[in-house]
């Protein structure tokens, strides 16, 4: 098992990042966030884990390990590959996704493109009661319930929606915005969102 590399950032590619490490070229499939932070030609440490099938070896990496403990918890549920729980990572923070397990917010998981109603109840079933609750901590449990009361996060929300952005996504952002300043206005919010979405 590679449970962790070291290298220079060689190349950033829409899914992956390639690290060298000594003379070997690592392909490495990250999430949005763990790639937003590389950059070219600096080192790079991520933790990895080494998924194995029969015809492919697959190195996925994050900057931190919450994102790990995640990532195996996720890939545990039945029907729920690597690829997928990389697509739930890229869609929102760990903060936020740990936050919809425990809440059991099926609706939150299902508007990840690639989870459907069934995986995302699977998910809540199986993993409501495993996850830490403090990989729920950046965001707070009422930091993602305010983004359907506030007035301003509903407006930031439409209006964030409407430009094309994941709902998933969306949500997460606003949520853990109005988590670190709960006043803020909806044009504040927006322009916030966008600088993290983007």
């Amino acid at each position: 098992m590679i449970a962790f590399l070291t290298g220079t950032v060689r190349e950033v590619r829409p899914q992956s990042a390639v690290i060298l490490a000594g003379a070997l070229g690592y392909e490495v499939f990250c999430p949005a966030s763990t790639l937003g932070r590389l950059k070219l030609n600096e080192t790079a440490e991520l933790h990895t884990r080494l998924i194995v099938r029969e015809d492919s070896l697959t190195l996925f990496g994050f900057i931190d390990p919450d994102s790990v403990t995640l990532f195996d918890l996720l890939t545990s549920v039945t029907g729920v590959g690597p690829k997928l729980g990389l697509a739930l990572l890229s869609a929102m923070p760990v903060s936020a996704l740990a936050q919809g397990l425990l809440g059991a917010d099926s609706k939150l998981l299902s508007s990840v493109s690639g989870v459907g109603k069934k995986t995302a109840e699977r998910l809540v079933l199986e993993l409501q009661n495993k996850v830490p609750e403090q990989l729920a901590a950046g965001a707070g449990h009422a930091g993602h319930k305010v983004t359907l009361t506030n007035s301003a996060a509903q407006d930031a929300l439409e209006a964030l929606l409407a430009l094309g952005f994941r709902e998933a996504q969306v949500r997460a952002v606003v949520a853990e915005l109005l988590s670190q300043s709960p006043e803020q206005s909806a044009d504040m919010l927006i322009r916030k969102s966008l600088g993290k979405l983007r």
